[in-house]
């Protein structure tokens, strides 16, 4: 992965830039920096993912007024770069995985959680079905006074199960792994998103059996309790008292 400094020191638009931090990414170079003295998040794709450049650009562009993600400012086609707000906060899966959150700060988190995605199916349903937003994972969201989402680049037409299931994997897979109380929270997340729309969750347990599978890709030395808790749920659902 490049890191930002280098597009700082080639590209003239970016030269008044100071970097504040960078991000880790899978694919991308994402940094906090101040930009004309200005605090910005400058994202810089690879060029292999200009589609997923745009993708961002669109669900930033239609959906920043009415939710809770951050403001676009400029889509730099050229250099594969978008400049967009920086949103100050708490990383949610440090939050839920930190020994010294109490449970009912947990619990009230995996509230949000549901309202902040239920607000964004409603708003992106349309007559074909509705837009997911894709890559459903907890370093994905940051808590202020509210829950924000980040990262949008893998936004595509889906099942919100996809989703809500993604999540959960999430949840359930993030040190410490498949607790009681992680299977706790995922319920609650699931009861909580569920009062919220008019849908039903299709298949969720075979959705998140499925999250989970795909995470080996990523974490092969992980690959056996995956696969484990794959099965379980895939068979009995998130039942906490048969663990």
């Amino acid at each position: 992965m490049q890191s930002i400094n280098e597009l700082i020191s080639k590209v003239e638009r970016y030269t008044n830039t100071i970097v504040q931090r960078e991000f880790i990414s899978r694919k991308n170079t994402v940094a906090y920096v101040l930009l004309d003295n200005k605090p910005r998040v400058l994202k810089w794709f690879a060029p292999a993912f200009k589609r997923n450049m745009r993708n961002e650009w669109f669900v930033l562009r239609q959906g920043s007024s009415a939710l809770n993600i951050p403001h676009p400012y400029e889509i730099d086609s050229r250099n594969n770069v978008l400049i967009m707000s920086y949103i100050l906060g708490e990383n949610l899966c440090d939050l839920i995985n930190d020994e010294k959150t109490t449970t009912g700060e947990k619990q009230r988190l995996m509230i949000l959680l549901a309202d902040w995605f239920a607000h964004f199916h409603v708003f992106f349903k349309d007559d074909n079905g509705f837009r997911i937003r894709g890559d459903s994972m907890l370093r994905n969201f940051i808590f202020s006074d509210r829950i924000w989402g980040v990262d949008f680049e893998e936004s595509r037409v889906g099942k919100p199960s996809e989703d809500i299931a993604g999540m959960c994997s999430s949840i359930l897979s993030t040190d410490p792994m498949f607790t009681t109380e992680k299977f706790q929270l995922c319920e609650m997340f699931i009861e909580s998103y569920s009062e919220l729309v008019e849908w039903e969750l299709e298949d969720i347990n075979d959705e998140i059996a499925y999250a989970l599978l795909e995470k080996i890709q990523w974490r092969p030395e992980q690959e056996k309790i995956l696969r484990r808790y794959a099965r379980r749920i895939q068979e009995q659902g998130l039942l906490v008292n048969l663990l």
